[in-house]
């Protein structure tokens, strides 16, 4: 199946729109719609329902958008194994949420480059499904979760327990202003909404949703309000004073985990990987 059909279907997908996907692709928008009724004669079904300004799958088009998205993986993992063999050099793939980015792994992804000068990293954001998915299916090394996946061929470990802290632009000192005046809720994860539930009994729902810790910082220190942090990501701001730690609110702590396959063959880089996880600092 051509690279270039799957490449512009996924694009259609993920933007909904011929001219968008044509600009992001850097063709003309004629070629995205012959690409993509190419690629629909050679499957001989429809994939998408078009009309004004709606765009939308069709069932045959949901089914092949995972597969279309793990050929074009594939591939691109392909070309890169080919290119490091000629150097002698070994690749690992690591994957982590935003939310994993923002309050843990970006504190520690230099020292493991550095520490690992013979492997050639490749780290990227994926949702929570899809990291276990492309474990499954060896296309990804290492998963950063903070949920753990309950998955006989994958080994879990966990290597952090990270504090997640109230905090506010604001000088509170009770959680009814905590949790009434411009509230930020932040997603960290199944574990922490049950237990969120418990902790905010306000009948005001919270001014602003995001699943991205960083998103919810930059929020309030440019419009004001509260939030649930990483004491990671806020520390340095609590020093210089931009943000407050509200004493009157309980913390909570998220485990992370990493999650790789039992089959994998580089299972010797994989545990130094961990190692170095386990020993960021914070």
């Amino acid at each position: 199946m051509d690279k270039e059909l799957l490449k512009t279907f996924v694009e259609v997908s993920k933007t909904r729109h011929f001219g968008r996907a044509a600009e992001n692709l850097y063709i003309t928008q004629s070629a995205v719609s012959f690409r993509i009724r190419q690629l629909e004669q050679n499957l001989g079904v429809s994939l998408f329902t078009r009309q004004r300004n709606n765009i939308q799958l069709t069932a045959p088009g949901e089914r092949l958008l995972p597969h279309a998205k793990m050929l074009l993986t594939a591939i691109q993992r392909a070309r890169l194994d080919v290119a490091l063999a000629s150097n002698r050099q070994q690749q690992l793939s690591l994957a982590g949420t935003p939310n994993i980015w923002d309050a843990y792994l970006h504190f520690g992804i230099n020292q493991i480059v550095s520490s690992m000068p013979a492997v050639s990293l490749v780290a990227e954001v994926k949702a929570h499904q899809e990291s276990v998915r492309l474990l499954l299916e060896r296309t990804l090394d290492i998963a950063v979760l903070f949920d753990p996946p309950k998955v006989d061929e994958l080994i879990v470990r966990q290597v952090k327990n990270l504090s997640i802290i109230p905090v506010s632009t604001f000088n509170y000192t009770n959680r009814d202003d905590f949790f009434g005046k411009q509230y930020v809720y932040v997603d960290w994860g199944t574990a922490f909404s049950l237990w969120h539930a418990k902790q905010c009994n306000s009948e005001i729902p919270p001014y602003f949703r995001t699943s991205t810790g960083r998103i919810a910082l930059e929020l309030i220190l440019q419009c004001g309000g509260s939030a649930y942090l990483p004491e990671m990501l806020a520390a340095e701001l609590i020093h210089k004073q931009q943000l407050f730690f509200v004493e009157s609110v309980e913390c909570n702590f998220r485990e992370v985990y990493v999650a790789y396959h039992k089959g994998n063959e580089q299972l010797e880089h994989i545990e130094t990987v961990v190692n170095l996880l386990a020993s960021i600092a914070g």
